[in-house]
């Protein structure tokens, strides 16, 4: 099966939910509702032979509604084919259905855009947050977020003074050397 063929069947059976397809460099991206998301994507894991969940990203699209898009990227191994689906939620009130059960590295990904994004995913087995602590009331990569980060009441126990670059584990002296000589990895250890 080409990858024409492929896309061509899935735009039959989902012609009416397909809201738009865009082709860019060989790459096929459709754009589709958020309530869509679990029947189209079973579809392709089962009809098309897209066995791969490369990621799932998110985009913050501050001051415009829907706020947040998310980028899911398919692969196919036995095919070789890409693809890509884009959705569009709203702010606050918005989720979207796992995939979690069609996709296991699902998991990891919508938990990371829950974390940093605050995006729901409706039906997934454990989200929770996984790069900051419990209770932490922000989303750092929202685009409202302030760079120079917000108070939280953690304490800077990690944070004591200032650690010493000059002679740690994975810093090299100023030299001439090549990058290979100076690569403290790149040597066996004296004896």
């Amino acid at each position: 099966m080409t990858s024409q063929e492929m896309f061509d069947a899935l735009g039959e059976a989902f012609a009416e939910k397909i809201q738009d397809k865009t082709e860019f460099r060989g790459e096929t991206t459709y754009t589709i509702a958020g309530g869509d998301l679990h029947q189209i994507a079973k579809f392709c894991r089962d009809e098309l032979s897209f066995d791969y969940l490369l990621d799932i990203t998110s985009i913050d699209n501050f001051d415009d509604e829907p706020r947040f898009e998310i980028v899911y990227h398919l692969y196919s191994m036995s095919h070789g084919f890409h693809l890509r689906f884009k959705l569009k939620i709203p702010g606050e009130s918005g989720a979207v259905d796992t995939v979690s059960d069609i996709w296991p590295t699902a998991n990891w990904h919508e938990r990371e855009a829950y974390d940093m994004m605050g995006i729901k995913f409706n039906g997934h087995p454990d989200l929770l947050r996984i790069l900051m602590w419990e209770g932490y009331p922000y989303f750092p990569l929202r685009k409202d977020f302030p760079l120079e980060g917000l108070p939280s009441e953690m304490p800077d126990v990690a944070f004591t003074k200032a650690t010493p670059l000059e002679g740690g584990p994975f810093v090299t002296i100023p030299s001439t050397a090549g990058s290979k000589d100076r690569e403290p990895r790149a040597r066996p250890p004296e004896l």
